[in-house]
């Protein structure tokens, strides 16, 4: 089943995140070549692709698990979260319907 791990940033996280970025998308990249990544990326603070110095607010998997339990444990190892990126990580079953 597919599951949505909706991450939120603490405030100023940009250095946070660029201290973690490599071993978060690697895991990321781990769930792509298994074939259970649909979609990842962050949510930029401001109406651009490129935020700069703005940073992001946060950010959004949707991949594949077994479980809600899986899931939540995949998400809890997230190196943003060591790194003290995300101030709160919500995850939730979710249903594609489009496209």
């Amino acid at each position: 089943m597919l599951y949505a791990i909706i991450s939120e940033d603490v405030a100023d996280s940009l250095d946070k995140r660029a201290s973690a970025r490599g071993d978060h998308l690697a895991r990321l990249e781990r769930l792509r070549d298994e074939g259970r990544l649909t979609l990842a990326g962050p949510h930029p603070a401001v109406d651009s692709t490129d935020p700069g110095q703005a940073g992001f607010t946060g950010s959004l998997v949707v991949a594949e698990f077994d479980s809600l339990e899986a899931a939540q444990t995949w998400a809890d190892a997230d190196p943003y979260i060591a790194a003290g990126v995300y101030a709160r990580v919500t995850v939730k079953p979710f249903k594609a319907v489009l496209p």
